[in-house]
């Protein structure tokens, strides 16, 4: 076997000295490809697959994990700031159970794991205290799943359970929160944490949450709703807001019909922030309605016998048949007849209540401005002003839009002005004119940047046909062995043809040119092989 792999060796280099430079460097290039292909290709073959086990963690847990990681001796990357830690994708949940078991990582502060393990024997004070951290932590990683929140502490503060309580002593909280790069909490993000703090705590309320971010800026008032100074903070936001949405309205019907930056428009409202209550009641002493009527009779008989008379049965008997006696005084008899009319009339009456709320405009009044429009470019640019109807046309307009009550129907007394003024554009035409050159600029940057690579190749491509130019054709004589033909062309003086006497200055009995060679192995390669396998036996033959 050494004896084949020592004779393949020594044919391989018989070949390569009948190779020319152009041949020589065609081969060198190949293997030099094929090598680099194959090592890149295990490269990535034994290369492992890195995913995500743990982000945006502190450096404290950070280290906690990779000391773990090194425990168990998992492969790790940490990423880019060291908040992000990385291992290969199949031990990705294997190792967060791990961790997991182990309590890492925990996140900033302690939340309610502080009560799995039993404590005997502490006081009410301790467990109190544990019981505000708990809810510290647990807050705080709550705010931290905000997207624009990238860690976050909360301190809360409750009074001392007292048998009197106490009115000015309740609870308070204040949030401090990091936020991510340089920007700001959008309002309702700082409201929702409030919210979210207050409903948590008992007898907390949202407007004592005070909220700070990492650039030392306040982010809440810690004002009472019912307090002159809240009361103060809520009317100038409801105005503030009023006179924007007022503003963005007309802005955005200005935009339509003149173009972006062609107009600026600014609105003042007068807001009536009285609530009044107002209750009237009327009495129609014409529209009377008979509510009750009584009626009585009161009829009353009275019979009175005479004094003298005896007692007895006819005394006391007093009927129509008795008849007197003659000489007796007769018996006193009296009827009495009443009757009672009582009759009472409701008298008609109306009632009204009228409550007005806060918040009713009592005047507005806008302030608007377009630009005039310029023809030409350059030193060749003037303003040519609009005509009267088209200013009074944006003038309706902009009055519509916005409500603005205009002409002898404006009891509120609202006002609107609108002016024609040329806008200063020359900072914005030079900051537009560098944008463009820069956007040029890496235009053609990113063209020659991608264009490098192919340029290399093919400047590498022109000098290799170049070489090939340069090199003779090489002329090959069949039915020679190899080891004559090396000799004949030691013997020649060149290294690339050959004469037409090559042989002890017998005449060459054929010379094939490398294009003729090439072109009979495409057509027969079979006996085109065999010959050279002849060629080649015979050249050994020789040497031995």
């Amino acid at each position: 076997m050494n004896q084949n792999l020592w004779k393949l060796g020594a044919q391989l280099r018989d070949i390569w000295n009948q190779l020319g430079n152009a041949q020589r460097l065609s081969v060198l290039c190949a293997t030099f490809v094929l090598l680099a292909g194959l090592g890149t290709l295990a490269f990535w073959s034994s290369r492992a697959d890195y995913s995500l086990l743990y982000g945006r963690l502190s450096d404290g847990e950070a280290a906690k994990v990779i000391a773990a990681l090194d425990d168990a001796k998992v492969p790790y990357k940490v990423g880019a700031g060291g908040g992000s830690i990385l291992v290969p994708s199949e031990k990705v949940h294997l190792m967060r159970m791990q961790l997991a078991g182990r309590g890492i990582p925990r996140g900033e502060g302690v939340g309610f794991e502080i009560f799995d393990k039993p404590n005997f024997g502490i006081s009410d004070f301790v467990q109190r205290a544990n019981y505000v951290r708990a809810v510290q932590g647990e807050l705080g990683r709550t705010i931290s799943q905000l997207d624009e929140v990238e860690s976050a502490r909360v301190m809360i503060v409750l009074p001392e359970n007292r048998l009197l309580l106490d009115k000015d002593k309740y609870a308070t909280a204040s949030v401090f929160v990091r936020v991510r790069g340089n920007s700001q909490l959008q309002p309702q993000s700082i409201n929702s944490i409030r919210f979210l703090v207050a409903n948590s705590v008992e007898g907390l309320k949202p407007n004592h949450v005070t909220l700070i971010d990492n650039l030392g800026n306040v982010l809440s008032e810690n004002s009472d709703n019912d307090s002159l100074s809240g009361l103060t903070s809520t009317q100038l936001a409801a105005r503030r807001n009023l006179e924007q949405y007022l503003a963005n309205k007309a802005q955005d019907m200005l935009e339509k019909v003149l173009g972006p930056g062609q107009s600026i428009v600014r609105v003042s409202a007068e807001v009536n922030y009285d609530t009044v209550t107002k209750s009237e009641e009327k009495f129609d002493p014409d529209g009377q309605v008979l509510r009750t009527q009584t009626k009585t009779d009161d009829t009353t008989d009275a019979t009175t016998a005479n004094s003298s008379s005896s007692a007895g049965i006819s005394a006391n008997t007093s009927t129509e048949t008795n008849a007197a006696p003659s000489g007796a005084t007769p018996l006193n008899t009296t009827k009495n007849k009443k009757a009672v009319t009582t009759v009472q009339y409701e008298i008609g009456n109306s009632s009204s209540k009228t409550v007005q709320t806060a918040g009713g405009i009592k005047r507005l009044s806008a302030s608007v401005t377009v630009a005039a429009q310029v023809q030409g470019t350059g030193a060749d640019r003037k303003v040519v002003n609009r005509s009267p109807e088209e200013i009074e046309k944006l003038r309706r307009i902009v009055a519509s839009a916005i409500g603005i009550q205009t002409g002898t129907d404006n009891p509120r007394g609202d006002l609107i002005t609108l002016e024609e003024l040329a806008f200063n554009d020359q900072l914005a035409t030079t900051v537009t004119q560098e944008f463009d050159l820069q956007q040029k600029h890496e235009l053609w940057w990113g063209i020659a940047r991608g264009a490098l690579y192919p340029g290399l190749a093919l400047v590498a491509l022109l000098v290799l046909l170049r070489l090939f130019k340069r090199t003779p054709v090489e002329e090959i004589q069949l039915g020679v062995p190899v080891g004559r033909l090396m000799a004949a062309q030691k013997a020649a003086g060149n290294g690339h043809g050959f004469g037409a006497e090559s042989w002890g200055g017998e005449p060459a009995p054929g010379i094939v040119s490398v294009d003729v060679l090439n072109r009979l192995i495409k057509e027969n390669p079979v006996n085109m092989t065999q010959a050279i396998r002849e060629w080649m036996d015979k050249g050994r033959g020789a040497k031995s």
